[in-house]
């Protein structure tokens, strides 16, 4: 197994403090990029942290540089996304089965052991290979993950741990994964229409939000919505699930203001609306569902499912990433990964950050992160973001990593910071 790393030296070398890992999560993104380029002024670190760390960064087994992985590409674009009957829902099944055994067949054994405790014993070795003693750790998103595992296997190689919009340690169900996570994009709505009404920039200035958001999936429904056009509606019917993954896409990243318009658009008819792919990507199956028992019974199940989170949230209906990532993980054949158990040593204290409407990592979750940790300590943005390390609405969350690093000191218990 070949791992493709990266890094860049501490720019301090007296002041030096250790080598900072990270992974940008995905499931399944490159982390090269993360050493590459360290030193950017828009997505590197702070100079106080180039200045104390080698920061390192390595693609994760299968992604990128590093033993990549091959599945049969044509094979998956035929698999049903949202299956609309049971023949459909069976079809869907079997073709993630066969997708999984074209991955098995051209990438071998690496197909069944991309979850994120290899990826953490990957770490390890890495560690090793640098001759250093402990690393730290910042991990982002679906990284988090990893972090925590690595927290589990090899507690006494950690200096310090960092998770950025964390996810749920648990191992939710299918059914807790998608409630959790519709519930934050409901939440995202509800931030929207408080906004708007705020907001003299606001499309929808002096509308009430959510009643335009349920007005689009009624007709939706009643396949009465088009695309806009410049001089009105199109031909082309735009359906309840793609408005649900416009919302989950548009509200996942806060962006008030293009949102607000691209929904003025659908409703007058009369514009351009953005849509964006949610597909599931092959390396969120092969990883996802050997972290993640998110196996359903039947057409039946899923479509209780379904209509749970619809009827819970009527503005948003579901969370359409977390619904790719369920469905993605029906028929796969390689069952979830045993849970390590928590090796003896000593942890320092784990610093987790996570806005209150994550529609990707929910809080819900963050808060079961920290809690896992015997000196875990949350800290929350109050807004819709995901990722909050230098790419969020305020630099506070950012600030607070960057001390931690450095000192291994954590926020005051209950920290909330206020958007900008």
């Amino acid at each position: 197994m070949k791992i493709a790393v990266a890094r860049q030296k501490a720019t301090a070398p007296k002041k030096r403090l250790g080598v900072l890992f990270s992974n940008p999560g995905g499931p399944g993104s490159s982390g090269l990029d993360d050493a590459y380029y360290a030193d950017s002024p828009v997505d590197g670190y702070d100079k106080n942290i180039r200045s104390r760390f080698d920061i390192i960064g390595f693609d994760p087994r299968g992604i990128g540089r590093s033993a990549q992985l091959r599945c049969d590409d044509e094979l998956a674009a035929k698999i049903p996304t949202r299956p609309e009957s049971a023949a459909e829902f069976q079809r869907m099944r079997t073709l993630n089965k066969r997708l999984a055994d074209s991955c098995r067949t051209r990438s071998g054994p690496l197909a069944d052991h991309m979850d994120s405790v290899s990826v953490a014993r990957d770490m390890d070795a890495i560690r090793t290979a640098l001759g250093e003693k402990k690393i730290s750790f910042l991990g982002h998103s679906y990284g988090t993950l990893i972090g925590r595992q690595y927290a589990r296997l090899f507690p006494q190689k950690l200096r310090a741990l960092a998770l950025d919009s964390a996810m749920d340690p648990s191992r939710p169900d299918a059914e807790r994964f998608l409630m959790d996570g519709s519930a934050a994009a409901e939440g995202g709505v509800q931030q929207l229409a408080d906004w708007c009404a705020k907001d003299t920039s606001c499309a929808l200035k002096g509308q009430d939000v959510q009643a335009v958001v349920r007005g689009l999936f009624a007709r939706a429904d009643a396949g009465r919505l088009f695309e806009p056009g410049r001089h009105g509606p199109t031909r082309k019917k735009v359906t309840a699930d793609q408005l649900s993954g416009f919302l989950t896409s548009y509200l996942g990243k806060w962006n008030p203001q293009t949102t607000a318009e691209q929904l003025d658009a659908l409703n007058s008819g009369t514009g351009k609306v953005y849509w964006t792919d949610s597909t599931p990507q092959l390396a969120w199956r092969t990883v996802i569902c050997r972290d993640y028992d998110f196996r359903l019974r039947d057409w039946a199940h899923y479509r209780e499912l379904r209509q749970r989170a619809m009827s819970a949230n009527p503005h948003s209906r579901y969370n359409s990433q977390a619904l790719d990532m369920i469905l993605g993980c029906q028929g796969w054949p390689a069952a979830p990964e045993p849970e390590p158990a928590q090796a003896k040593g000593t942890l320092p204290p784990v610093l987790v950050v996570n806005a209150t409407h994550d529609l990707a990592t929910p809080l819900p979750g963050a808060r079961r992160m920290a809690q896992e940790f015997p000196k875990g300590r949350l800290a929350v943005l109050d807004a819709v973001d995901h990722w909050l390390y230098r790419k969020c609405q305020s630099p506070l969350p950012a600030q607070a990593i960057d001390t931690y690093l450095r000192t291994l000191k954590t926020p005051p218990r209950g920290t909330v910071y206020p958007h900008r």
